[in-house]
């Protein structure tokens, strides 16, 4: 059975106040929210960064983003407007960002289980930086937030 010690985190990191807006704001940019809410799990569990663990990452997300996630998302948003008039589609795009969101709670699995074994050591990495796809634009507040609603999500429960 699949743990959700990483969903039940990422629930928690989301909800707390900025959090979903600025991932939301560097998902625009190219980020995989996923990946970062991963890393601020990481981060809050004092796991160390090195170009090993982000190659296996980012191996472990690249094709379930790409050929599950980011094509849902992709047609959910392709919908927005004309289900706001058309409560048929409306409804089939209710279902659509359910099946997103059930894809991103399997890859936070994964990601979980890929990651189980990296022991804690401190200080804490900085992970969110490491698994920022570019230097530009600057995600620094958008990554202070998620930062942020990590530790207020650690001290809602466990970790």
């Amino acid at each position: 059975m699949a743990s959700d010690l990483l969903w039940r985190f990422a629930l928690r990191c989301y909800a707390q106040p900025g959090v979903e807006q600025a991932c939301l704001r560097l998902q625009a940019e190219g980020a995989n929210v996923c990946l970062l809410l991963c890393g601020a799990w990481l981060e809050s569990r004092q796991v160390p960064v090195d170009a090993d663990r982000l190659h296996a990452l980012n191996e472990c997300c690249g094709h379930w983003q790409s050929e599950v996630i980011e094509p849902l998302r992709a047609l959910r948003q392709r919908w927005r407007s004309a289900a706001r008039t058309d409560a048929d589609l409306d409804t089939l795009r209710e279902g659509i960002k359910s099946l997103e969101l059930s894809a991103e709670r399997v890859l936070l699995e994964r990601l979980e289980i890929l990651t189980r074994p990296w022991t804690s050591q401190s200080p804490a990495a900085d992970w969110l930086e490491a698994l920022w796809p570019s230097a530009d634009p600057d995600p620094l507040q958008s990554l202070a937030i998620i930062r942020a609603g990590a530790q207020q999500a650690q001290l809602a429960g466990e970790v």
